[in-house]
């Protein structure tokens, strides 16, 4: 057996070992006084009995599918399907339990130890989740192709991943924007109460939204990102170099992870949290290059392979910089949204909305070049005679390269919610205004991570989908796909709408969901007497409840749904009218991302900026205004732009994995 295919599977276990150091690392810090170890038990009950909840719902899902993909297809594939599943359930539980015990941990240390304590607990917590993607991800493909030496076969995890990650988005997505928007528009708007406080009857389901939707639902959304990467990268590199195309993806992903290890140790607690949170990346990414660089002339003997690794590289870097000034408070696009707020909630979502959009154009131009770069690196040109099978596998090492430090990028992003969460305890358990101000700074820190890491997922989203679009096309001998043919033409128009309607029906799960929670807090706030004066505890458990059972009901059918259409498809239609839905949908769907991504994002932060002091502040009119804008952008940026994502991947594998039956 070749030693750089076994370093692969053996670089999985590294990281998962390094997750648990940095699991006992959180555990042993002091999680504080009685009050908050009540709170953050609230926030930990909830947020794990929704998630076993949810894991339920998807067994059910996996069991009748595995049936399916036995019958239709081979019973390895199928059993591919369940591994893949499973370990993407487990990268979820396994980070947000982790999640859950840092942020009473982190609220601690800021108000014993100050900032620097307080980063590095937050960050470890953080690094659990990014270490258990990259690490289960690596460890399950790795596995299973020496196993079966079949990249096919291989393909039902990418499968089994992608449906766990869409039930998991899109499932707390709803919870965590149904709590948020109901607790913020009967909390700040209508009781006039800050953010957080322990009177708002939604307040703890807020918190165990962060968990479940920005921890667990984000983890999945990368960790079937860097599988249909790589699975993608073997699938290609195989035909395009043989075994040695294989190698280098798995040899690039498994340096990618040890990269990440190291840039962990980057991260040092600092007056400034975002230079710290940048060291890290900056080692690891650089650590990366460089491999990248010696193995793609070590292994493959070309400098070309190289130059599409670094594509994917400067794409995601670029797109993560525009997403930051599209979202940040610090640039003119979120300035003009809080000035807007001034006349109304109206010119407020009417700018978001005009951000939003606009915020689409520079993205899409760095993917193209992106794509293009990748593409002639290893074809040798666009035209003529050129060797398209090697611009497909450079398309898809851009993928790979760009999600290679997924265990680093995965750590900042789960950063933000712990931190939030810190913020929120120290808000709930009344703790010392500079206690405060320290998780405030670092939550601060963790939007902008989050922006970032949202315009990360997208980009990583687009070059995956590709790639894995590029292995379809291969599977099922298309060499091209005829626009003139009527069959084509409807599935262009089919998978187009698709995102559309998958949106429609995520934004409306939400607004349903807010409902009941708006209701419940305001029945509250009016039957239970001595709430407002303190005197009388909310009850919590009603407002989670109401959350989870949203959450449970509402992601069935938009899951199920991106499973299915691509089926019928391609069974009545044909193998080429299914690649006109997958482009279809890979190019409305990316644009949709990006616009609901950044406008929620560019929302939030006004909101943020008012608050701060600026346009009349808190309780101004145009605060006011600036809230019912972010209500608006919540759906957007946490629940349907992020699962949007997912869903072009998963249609895509699904043909992937189904192209035998066409």
């Amino acid at each position: 057996m070749d030693l750089v295919l076994i370093a692969a599977p053996i670089t999985g276990v590294i990281a998962l070992i390094f997750a648990m150091y940095k699991a006992k690392y959180v555990e042993g810090a002091n999680p504080g006084n009685d009050r908050m170890r009540e709170i953050a038990s609230y926030i930990e009950e909830g947020a794990m009995a929704f998630l076993k909840r949810e894991y339920r719902a998807v067994a059910v899902f996996m069991a009748v599918f595995f049936v399916v993909l036995t019958f239709a297809i081979d019973w390895q594939t199928a059993v591919c399907f369940v591994i893949g599943g499973i370990f993407s359930l487990a990268a979820g539980f396994s980070g947000m339990k982790v999640a859950t015990k840092a942020n009473v941990r982190t609220a601690n240390a800021a108000k014993e130890e100050g900032m620097t304590k307080a980063l590095n607990i937050a960050f470890s917590g953080g690094s659990v989740m990014g270490m258990s993607v990259v690490g289960l991800g690596l460890l399950g493909i790795g596995a299973l192709y020496i196993i079966f030496e079949n990249a096919s076969i291989v393909t039902g995890f990418s499968l089994g991943a992608s449906s766990v990650a869409l039930f998991a988005r899109v499932g707390g997505g709803i919870y965590t924007k149904a709590a948020d928007v109901g607790a913020d528009l009967v909390g700040k708007v209508e009781a006039g109460i800050p953010e957080d406080d322990p009177r708002n009857p939604a307040v703890i389901a807020d918190n165990v939204g962060d968990n479940v939707g920005d921890v667990a639902g984000m983890g999945a959304d990368l960790f079937e990102s860097y599988v249909g990467a790589i699975i993608s990268a073997i699938t290609l590199g195989l035909v395009a170099f043989g075994e040695a195309g294989v190698k280098y993806a798995f040899a690039l992903s498994a340096v990618g992870i040890i990269a990440s290890i190291i840039g962990v140790y980057f991260v040092r607690g600092d007056k400034d949290p975002q230079k710290a949170l940048n060291n890290g990346t900056l080692v690891s990414s650089v650590i990366t290059i460089i491999a990248a660089f010696v193995l793609s002339r070590v292994l493959l003997g070309s400098l070309r392979p190289f130059v599409s690794i670094l594509s994917g590289l400067v794409v995601g870097l670029i797109i993560g910089r525009v997403t930051e000034y599209y979202t940040s408070a610090d640039y003119k696009p979120v300035k003009k949204i809080a000035k807007e707020s001034e006349t109304g909630s109206s010119t407020n979502i009417i700018g978001g909305l005009s951000v939003g959009m606009m915020s689409t154009g520079i993205p899409i131009v760095i993917i193209c070049i992106g794509i293009i770069v990748s593409f002639v690196a290893l074809s040798g040109g666009l035209n003529g005679d050129i060797d398209i099978t090697g611009g497909l596998y450079g398309i898809a090492l851009a993928a790979v390269g760009m999600l290679s430090t997924t265990g680093m990028t995965i750590a900042v992003d789960a950063y933000g919610p712990i931190s939030d969460n810190a913020g929120g305890i120290a808000e709930m358990c009344d703790l010392p205004e500079e206690v405060r101000e320290v998780t405030d700074k670092l939550d601060a820190v963790g939007n902008t991570t989050a922006a970032v890491g949202k315009g990360f997922a997208i980009g990583s989203a687009a070059l995956t989908a590709l790639s894995l679009f590029s292995s379809y096309t291969q599977a099922v001998n298309l060499s091209g796909i005829e626009l003139t043919k009527p069959t084509v033409i409807v599935g262009l128009f089919i998978g187009g709408v698709l995102p559309f309607i998958f949106s429609a029906m995520t934004m409306d799960a939400v607004g349903k969901a807010a409902n009941d929670m708006i209701e419940e807090v305001r029945r509250q706030f009016r039957e239970i007497p001595g709430i407002m004066e303190g005197k009388a505890t909310p009850e919590y458990g009603t407002c989670v409840d109401i959350s989870t059972k949203a959450a449970l009901r509402e992601m069935i059918v938009p899951g199920v749904m991106a499973v299915v259409v691509p089926l019928i498809v391609g069974l009545l239609l044909g193998a080429e009218a299914l690649g006109g839905l997958l482009a279809g949908s890979l190019v409305t769907g990316v644009l949709m991302a990006i616009f609901m991504a950044n406008s929620g994002g560019a929302w939030d932060n006004a909101k943020k900026y008012i608050e701060e002091g600026h346009h009349g502040g808190k309780g101004s009119e145009a605060h006011k205004a600036a809230v019912v804008g972010d209500t608006v952008g919540d759906p957007f940026k946490d629940t349907s732009g992020p699962s949007l994502n997912i869903l072009i991947k998963l249609m895509t594998v699904v043909a992937l994995t189904f192209a035998p039956l066409l």
